[in-house]
């Protein structure tokens, strides 16, 4: 795995809900612990906010839970792509168009298109998107 590489909420929410854990996804998350680097789009937190608060909502998960994974993330090197925004209206909209994807999906493919790094992601459309495009997918099967 190269150092470092766009992570979607997909990947993330895996390392939290244990119905949805993988080796590949736990190997992701090993991989930042050991000194990787994650890049993620502008609205990955309120992404990773409101699935937290939909798992309490269905009793997935407590609040103290959700604070308590919050706190791990917040330990992770994970950094905030500040040109996401930027970029919304021109080409993340014209790869939401071309792949069929919704805009935050196609924000992440945008990032990792623009940074030349792989993307960290469960999503089979976007999994599609991302090998049309040239984009390496992680975890590399699922």
């Amino acid at each position: 795995m190269s150092e470092a590489f766009v992570l979607d909420c997909s990947v993330t929410m895996a390392w939290f809900f244990a119905d949805e854990a993988a080796p590949a996804t736990d190997t992701i998350l090993d991989h930042l612990n050991r000194g990787g680097r994650a890049v993620v789009a502008q609205h990955w937190r309120l992404e990773v906010g409101n699935t937290l608060l939909m798992g309490e909502r269905r009793k997935r998960c407590t609040a103290a839970d959700a604070a308590h994974f919050l706190s791990i993330l917040n330990a992770l090197n994970i950094d905030t792509d500040p040109e996401t925004g930027a970029n919304a209206t021109s080409a993340t909209l014209s790869l939401a168009r071309a792949h069929e994807l919704t805009i935050y999906d196609a924000a992440y493919l945008e990032l990792a298109m623009r940074t030349n790094l792989p993307l960290a992601t469960l999503d089979k459309e976007l999994r599609s998107a991302a090998k049309k495009v040239g984009v390496k997918s992680l975890p590399e099967k699922i």
